[in-house]
């Protein structure tokens, strides 16, 4: 199955949809008329606060794109997922489950379904940071504009992000009465109410209220659990207070709450094995991998995804004279959720996982800004504390004996099965102490995961105008970074901690004894020696003789073939080993901390040339400190395997993996031009940046592989651009290309791919968007607007690790033929009742119906076949916004 490339001619296609929606709005216009005055400021004009102080988009000399809230509203944005279509260099997937969100910019970012990682994509909203995806993708309201910081960011930001910053900015409350009152009703049933109110209390005081609700019904239809995956259905509350003495005191209080309660996301099988056939010969149902973007997925239960997050901010702004302000910022959150799955992803009852997590956030920022003379500088402080707690439990289903007797080559009754159980049980002294234990339902391990994590910066920054429209800028971030793991996890899957390798060794040796006798006693072809035959063979001619003659050589032969699948019959069953003994931290090898300390710097000299041309160089580095493995898949450094194998030396099936990933460190070399002109602005930034030991997560369907890349590089170039070549016409052409090299990875999941190119990432990543703004001549206004977003092709994942048996080519090749290519087309139809301060909206997003997989992985317990996480369809709706 590959994604279907729409060349040139797809794009055509899109492009003139895009013309159609526009056009739709002017056989009713006449003529064109100035916009309104009250229309907000765009281009390069646009206020922003990537430098911590309002300036102009052109005036910051950073690489940030802006997205305003008309934009949002006009895109129907709703969440940070949807903003990838409108920010060329920010990619945005939802995968595993309601709460996991990963954000990529510049080919850069993780963090998403492993809560033991931080992202290297740093979310903030009104300055406080969320450390993790549950707490960030929810609707905001009245949010005024989202910032997206691409490259390190550590000498503004005190908490690092190695790859970028994705920084949301809400309204303040006003001490002018508004409000605004929001429905939408679309496709797939799809209900959206948000309501905003604001006014003064008191000439010092000014509250806000916001709340709203998103419900829709899932896309994809699953008709063995009666159900339909990747809904929505959320709600929030939000709360502002606003103290303003007019003088040199202003503070702002927030709190929040919001709720998710959502079946996702939807799993298809996207090519089939011998595993799929025993699936369904057992009654089970897979979706069909040549059609995998049927909307048809199959779990014999629904999943659960309940999240919760709450949290309050204080952020204290004192004047203190002489150009110097003091920022407070304060903040608690905690997020809690229960996440339970059908992780075999078939109707068939085989694999279940129940996850509920615990996550509480303190931060305070604390900073001090002003000028002395020539110079501005700003300096502060970033304390951060976390604590994560997660329990975990999976359960083999009532159908996973009978699959596993069909996979060992029974008829799926169990008969194989306990034959099995009575032969390698015979091998180990008893016949019967395996017998009904092989693939049973029930529990197959348990267990709790526990993080915590203490870290402070000092941060700062200076800007020394050295000549005039010259600003040499210098920063620092200096890190210190405490984490401690403890898991407490237990496997209880007697089969998954059975060595095959000796029990193959054993048996094939008691067989090569056996034949070998029937052959000395003159028993016919094929029969084998009986134990008492045996011990009267060996007593015939010595103990001694029988060893040298016999046993060594049969010994000999069974030690090199007890890896031969040939050979030995047991191996069969390692692919249904998925739950072997777990090795707890900390242990007398492995302490369970991480200690990191670092320097991170920014070097940037920005030059006006004119009012209108604004050029810029920058050296900058980023950090982002070591991250835990919390998962099934924390294993020992293949350095400390040997020692914490002599520790528990009954633990069998014990391979080397990561507990955790060292430092990621980034290192960006940037040139930038901006220039904005009367009908035309432009950003343009070429970059060069490397992300030493870039923090992998590899996801396998019941965990996670966690390992450093030595060096990931990449070569980028970035495009932004406005026009307005007529009054009540703006075009926006932004592009993004990417050149990125694994200069160094070892240890991937699939081996060495260094000087391999990454997968995932798109060279060419292209927003075409166009509005028209009518003036109807009675006040009211007509606004056609269209977005075009395109990925050129690209392969999804570099190898799957479930077909390394074959080797690294093998792995390599299964996934080569998996591509995606995205071709979305968007817009949308608004009347403005000027008078009435309403808007009418007629809106649809990826009106093509483009699909496109997300990401691939090895279908669990199903040796050689893979499943895949399909996009979004197509979706419509009308909405209509009153603001008082």
């Amino acid at each position: 199955m590959n994604n279907r490339p729409s060349g040139m001619s797809g794009h055509a296609r899109s492009l003139l949809c895009g013309v159609a929606a526009i056009a739709i709005a002017l056989p009713v216009v006449s003529h064109a008329q100035e916009a309104p005055q009250e229309q907000a400021a765009s281009g390069n004009m646009i206020i922003v606060t990537a430098t911590k102080r309002e300036t102009t988009l052109q005036e910051t000399p950073v690489a940030v794109s802006v997205t305003t809230a008309e934009t949002l509203e006009r895109e129907q944005i709703r969440d940070l997922r949807d903003l990838q279509a409108v920010v060329p260099s920010l990619r945005v997937s939802q995968l595993q489950s309601s709460a996991n969100t990963n954000f990529i910019i510049r080919g850069f970012g993780n963090g998403a379904n492993n809560a033991g990682i931080e992202p290297s994509v740093g979310v903030f909203v009104d300055g406080v940071y969320r450390s993790r995806t549950a707490a960030q993708i929810n609707d905001l309201p009245n949010v005024s504009r989202i910032e997206v910081l691409r490259g390190p960011q550590s000498t503004l930001f005190g908490k690092n992000a190695s790859a970028g910053v994705i920084s949301l900015v809400t309204s303040a409350p006003s001490f002018t009465p508004e409000g605004s009152l929001e429905v939408s009703y679309g496709n797939l049933d799809a209900t959206v109410v948000r309501a905003y109110a604001s006014g003064p209390l008191s000439d010092s005081f000014a509250v806000s209220l916001a709340g709203g609700i998103n419900q829709r019904d899932g896309y994809n239809i699953d008709t063995a659990s009666n159900s339909r995956t990747n809904e929505r259905d959320r709600w929030f509350v939000r709360g502002q207070m606003l103290y303003d003495n007019g003088n040199n005191l202003r503070a702002r209080i927030i709190a929040d709450y919001d709720k998710m309660d959502e079946n996702c996301c939807g799993v298809v099988n996207v090519q089939r094995s011998p595993a799929s056939a025993a699936i369904l010969a057992l009654g089970g149902q897979l979706n069909d991998p040549n059609d995998p973007f049927a909307n048809l997925v199959y779990n014999n239960f629904p999943s659960t995804n309940e999240i919760e997050n709450y949290g309050v901010s204080a952020q204290l702004d004192f004047e203190l004279g002489g150009n110097f302000t003091l920022t407070s910022i304060s903040a608690y959150r905690e997020n809690n959720g229960q996440y339970d799955q059908d992780v075999d992803f078939t109707s068939l009852d085989l694999l279940q996982r129940f996850q509920t997590q615990n996550l509480e956030t303190y931060t305070q920022e604390l900073r001090l800004a002003g000028e002395i003379g020539p110079a501005s500088f700003l300096g502060g402080l970033f304390y951060f504390r976390e604590k994560i707690e997660e329990d975990q439990t999976v359960a083999k289903g009532t159908r996973f004996r009978n699959f596993a007797d069909l996979s060992a080559g029974g008829n799926g009754t169990g008969s194989t099965v306990t034959f099995l159980e009575q032969t390698i049980g015979a091998l180990y002294g008893n016949p019967t102490q395996f017998l009904g234990t092989f693939g049973s339902a029930g529990l197959a391990e348990t267990g709790e995961f526990f993080l915590r994590n203490n870290a402070l910066s000092l941060f700062g920054q200076v800007d020394f105008e050295i000549a005039t429209g010259l600003v040499l800028t210098l920063g620092a971030n200096y890190t210190m970074d405490r984490k401690r793991a403890v898991t407490d996890y237990q496997s209880t899957d007697v089969f998954s901690n059975i060595d095959l390798v000796d029990a193959g060794f054993r048996a094939i040796r008691a067989q090569t004894i056996a034949t070998v006798v029937g052959q000395q006693l003159g028993l016919d072809p094929g029969v084998l020696a009986t134990q008492d035959q045996i011990n009267a063979f060996a007593a015939s001619i010595g103990l001694v003789n029988f060893n040298n003659l016999i046993v060594v050589p049969a010994t000999a032969f069974a030690t090199t073939n007890s890896t031969n699948p040939a050979v030995n019959p047991f191996l069969v069953g390692r692919p249904l080993q998925l739950f072997p003994r777990f090795i707890n931290i900390p242990n007398a090898v492995e302490d369970g901390r991480t200690r990191d300390n670092d320097l991170a710097y920014t070097i940037r000299l920005a030059y006006d040339i004119s009012p209108d041309i604004n050029v810029y160089a920058s050296y900058a580095t980023g950090f982002k400190a070591s991250s835990f493995n919390l998962g099934r898949d924390s294993r020992p450094l293949a350095s400390d395997l040997a020692a914490v194998q002599a520790l528990n030396p009954t633990f069998n099936n014990q391979v080397s993996g990561s507990r955790f990933a060292g430092p990621e460190e980034s290192k960006v070399i940037e040139l930038g031009f901006k220039g904005n002109w009367d009908i035309f602005s432009m950003n343009l930034t070429g970059f060069r940046q490397d992300i030493d030991g870039f923090q992998s997560n590899i996801f396998t369907g019941t965990g996670f592989l966690l390992s450093n890349a030595g060096k990931q590089r990449t070569w980028g170039v970035e495009l932004e651009s406005m026009v307005n070549p007529i009054e009540p016409l703006t075009l926006n052409f932004a592009a993004t290309w990417l050149d990125p090299t694994y200069v160094s990875f070892p240890l991937s999941s699939i081996g060495d791919l260094t000087g391999t190119k990454p997968a995932g990432i798109p060279e060419w990543t292209i927003v075409l968007g166009a509005q028209w703004e009518q003036d109807l001549g009675n006040g009211d206004v007509l606004i056609a607007n269209t977005t075009f977003y395109h990925e050129s092709n690209t392969q999804v994942i570099e190898g799957l690790p479930g077909f390394l048996a074959g080797g690294q080519a093998a792995a390599i090749a299964a996934a080569a033929p998996f591509q995606r290519q995205v071709d979305e087309l968007s817009a949308s139809l608004t009347y403005q009742f000027t008078d009435l301060g309403l808007d009418l909206t007629v809106w649809g997003r990826n009106l093509t119906n483009d699909r496109y997989l997300l990401s691939l992985f090895d279908s669990p317990g199903q040796p050689r076949s893979i499943s895949g996480y399909p996009n979004q369809p197509r979706t419509y709706g009308v909405t209509a916004r009153k603001k008082f």
